[in-house]
């Protein structure tokens, strides 16, 4: 991918190296509202001893849409105490020079693309790079959670790391495979701004049952990976950044993080009612849809399978 001339962004909150970060908030909550049950976090744990990557990777807001489901008398999870601020701006080191420029394409292509085809304007979210853990508008966020936005704030969190994980423990990795997965997030923000996250709280706290629910979340995450694609193809018509083998990448990241794929790793076999992300195949299509279109309304799956 040759990103080096991509438009670079200045929405970067670096917090790396910010040992502050570590005590605010105190640490992940497990089993509230906001968060994933301690018996969850367990078989996440479990996926990623046998996959060798993190289980969450590109949930992209799993916790977020458990934290915003306020039936039963659930309360949205909010921070302890509000995190300082770290630097903004563009990061100097060529990990922080990536993520600021596919952050800034995406910024340069939904700013065009938005009001065009949906006549809203785009309100770029800010990315928060960490170490370890940090706090969020929506409670601790941690590099075992993965990449994932958080609308109360909205923000993309990633710890880096991530990255290398991918690369090292799972195969995978390329520098397209990497901007898929900050695109995903994205992703996420333009469901934001379109009214489907919200939208899809209310439809959660009104699920008849816990299928019905990630039913919904499996939804929400398919479409983040159709925008990613919608992404990629008005930012290469832009800017000419695939190169050969890029696709190719992204797809088999697409792939390898599929429930069906994870679950199957983890235990054996898997559990269709109990995804949340989509399976293997389903990833891929809807990743291959915005590619090849280009357009948001063809990453309505909500009307479409």
């Amino acid at each position: 991918m040759k990103w080096e001339d991509l438009q670079t962004s200045e929405n970067i909150e670096d917090r790396r190296g910010n040992d502050q970060y570590a005590d605010a908030g105190g640490g992940p909550r497990l089993g509230g509202s906001g968060h994933l049950g301690l018996g969850t976090v367990i078989v996440l744990g479990l996926i990623g001893y046998m996959t060798g990557i993190n289980p969450a990777v590109l949930i992209g807001g799993a916790e977020m849409i458990n934290g915003m489901r306020n039936g039963g008398g659930g309360q949205v999870a909010q921070p302890r105490q509000e995190a300082p601020r770290g630097h903004t701006g563009q990061p100097g080191d060529q990990m922080g020079k990536f993520v600021a420029k596919i952050l800034g394409s995406n910024e340069e292509v939904w700013s065009q693309v938005l009001p065009a085809q949906k006549n809203i304007r785009f309100t770029p979210p800010k990315l928060v790079m960490f170490d370890g853990e940090t706090q969020s508008g929506c409670g601790a966020a941690e590099s075992a959670m993965g990449p994932f936005y958080c609308p109360l704030d909205q923000k993309i969190y990633l710890d880096t790391s991530f990255f290398r994980d991918m690369k090292d423990k799972f195969g995978g990795g390329g520098d397209f495979a990497y901007a898929y997965v900050i695109s995903h997030e994205m992703g996420h923000h333009i469901e934001n701004q379109l009214g489907v996250l919200p939208k899809v709280q209310r439809a959660q706290a009104h699920a008849g049952s816990r299928a019905q629910a990630n039913a919904l979340s499996v939804r929400v995450e398919l479409m983040a990976d159709c925008l990613a694609g919608v992404w990629a193809h008005n930012g290469n018509q832009q800017r000419q950044f695939l190169e050969e083998g890029d696709l190719e990448k992204a797809v088999a990241t697409a792939q390898a993080i599929g429930d069906d794929r994870l679950q199957k790793a983890s235990r054996g076999f898997a559990v269709p009612d109990s995804f949340t992300h989509g399976s293997a195949a389903q990833r891929v299509q809807w990743l291959l849809k915005g590619l090849q279109t280009g357009q948001i309304d063809a990453c309505d799956t909500f009307s479409q399978r």
